[in-house]
């Protein structure tokens, strides 16, 4: 089965009526997404899309029983917004938002502690179930159903791995983009533990970086459970320059601490296979699962 959408998913967009929310969502309803409504302060009893607006995301969600936002709010307000997201009870945020001040995403972090909100990003292309629910900004159409699941800090790397799954005739479950902001929702461990619990996902593959301590984390709680099904890793940024930012503004070695070769090194201890070029990783899941494959899962072709 998926993880955390499908195509009973209920959406809302908060932002829905700017122009980037507005193509973005265009294009989730034309990949069958069942989007109910949008959120844009003073504009509610208005239609967008042919959808209801509402002032707030706690009248949407009394209105259309949505389970899941997309949060497409300009920096300044995006934290307000989540916060409104998880005070209404949201069960799934996806906050697409770059350059989110990290002291609003403080903020934000502490709204989270014991609600029932579960938020990917920001500064994430959000969560996908090839052919059931896209919420974000990734292209639907080159994703496949199938059985990997994939949990990622870089949007562009995943596109690739994505299409590497498909010419291994492997498809994915679901695909979730944890962002690239130092402070953020659901990082590898939270989506590992879904991925792994889910009967349908066959193997994982996580898309790391350089900056923070995430991966090292994730190596930590794989080492722990020892889980049945392969995982396998890649590391960006073997040879980006030390004590500097590289893109995204998590991707940041800093004391010494969050290079990748520190972080293939613990995945490796953990039992992880890492794979030393990106152009390899569909290969290195195809021959991991090669041990117990089950024929059933493949794609067709």
């Amino acid at each position: 089965m998926p993880v955390l959408v499908d195509e009973s998913t209920k959406v809302i967009c908060q932002g829905m009526t700017g122009g980037q929310a507005t193509f973005h969502c265009e294009q989730a309803i034309a990949y069958g997404t069942r989007l109910v409504g949008g959120v844009t302060p003073g504009k509610g009893g208005a239609r967008h899309l042919r959808l209801p607006v509402f002032d707030t995301v706690a009248a949407a969600v009394a209105a259309t029983g949505a389970t899941a936002t997309l949060v497409f709010v300009p920096p300044r307000n995006a934290a307000d917004a989540i916060i409104e997201a998880i005070r209404a009870e949201m069960p799934l945020a996806v906050c697409v938002t770059e350059r989110i001040p990290v002291l609003d995403m403080v903020r934000v972090k502490k709204a989270l502690e014991g609600a029932k909100t579960r938020l990917i990003g920001p500064n994430s292309q959000g969560i996908i179930t090839p052919g059931q629910c896209k919420i974000g900004v990734m292209p639907g159409h080159i994703h496949r159903p199938g059985s990997i699941g994939i949990v990622s800090r870089s949007s562009s790397l995943t596109y690739e791995i994505v299409e590497q799954l498909n010419v291994a005739r492997l498809g994915q479950s679901t695909s979730i983009g944890i962002g690239g902001d130092p402070v953020y929702g659901m990082g590898f461990v939270d989506c590992l533990d879904l991925f792994l619990d889910d009967p349908e996902t066959e193997g994982v593959v996580l898309i790391g970086e350089i900056g923070g301590s995430d991966e090292e984390e994730a190596a930590a709680y794989i080492a722990g459970r020892k889980p049945g099904k392969p995982i396998v890793a890649y590391v960006a940024g073997l040879y980006a320059p030390k004590q500097r930012r590289m893109g995204h503004a998590g991707t940041i070695d800093t004391l010494g601490g969050g290079d990748a070769a520190t972080k293939i090194e613990a995945l490796e201890n953990a039992g992880v296979c890492v794979a030393a070029s990106v152009a390899t990783v569909g290969a290195e899941m195809r021959q991991a699962l090669a041990v117990r494959p089950h024929p059933a899962n493949l794609l067709d072709g």
